[in-house]
């Protein structure tokens, strides 16, 4: 009898626990790339970061969304499928867009001291060319 008197309470703290538990199953796998995106963006380098663990993840991640497809399995995993593709997606381009900013650094620096004669002086556009 006391069992059918707590269920106006177990009812829903077992909803909000299994919401709680699908959540953090889906966002899970996430949350370690936060702090290294941030990283990525606030230093201007992703050298550290491998490109190779995206392609993986992506791969792993399009292949159990296929696999859905033939035989479904609980919704909280197609949800971590997705939200992990996405956060590769995003990995990739802020990688992509670090390491070509710094190779055009790198080239615009490289031809920058190329231009200066042996005596130190410039060759700009808006000047001649000066002979040492």
């Amino acid at each position: 009898m006391e069992a059918e008197g707590l269920d106006w309470l177990l009812v829903p703290l077992h909803q909000l626990v299994s919401w709680g538990a699908a959540g953090a199953m889906v966002f899970g796998g996430v949350v370690p790339y936060i702090p290294q995106y941030r990283d990525i963006r606030r230093t201007q380098n992703a050298e550290g970061f491998s490109t190779y663990v995206c392609l993986v993840l992506l791969v792993a991640n399009i292949l159990r969304i296929l696999f859905w497809f033939g035989r479904h399995f609980e919704s909280p995993l197609l949800w971590q499928s997705i939200v992990m593709i996405l956060t590769m997606l995003l990995m990739l381009k802020l990688c992509t867009e670090v390491r070509v900013t710094n190779e055009l650094n790198v080239k615009r620096r490289f031809f920058a001291v190329s231009r200066w004669c042996s005596c130190g002086l410039a060759v700009t556009p808006s000047r001649r060319p000066t002979s040492c």
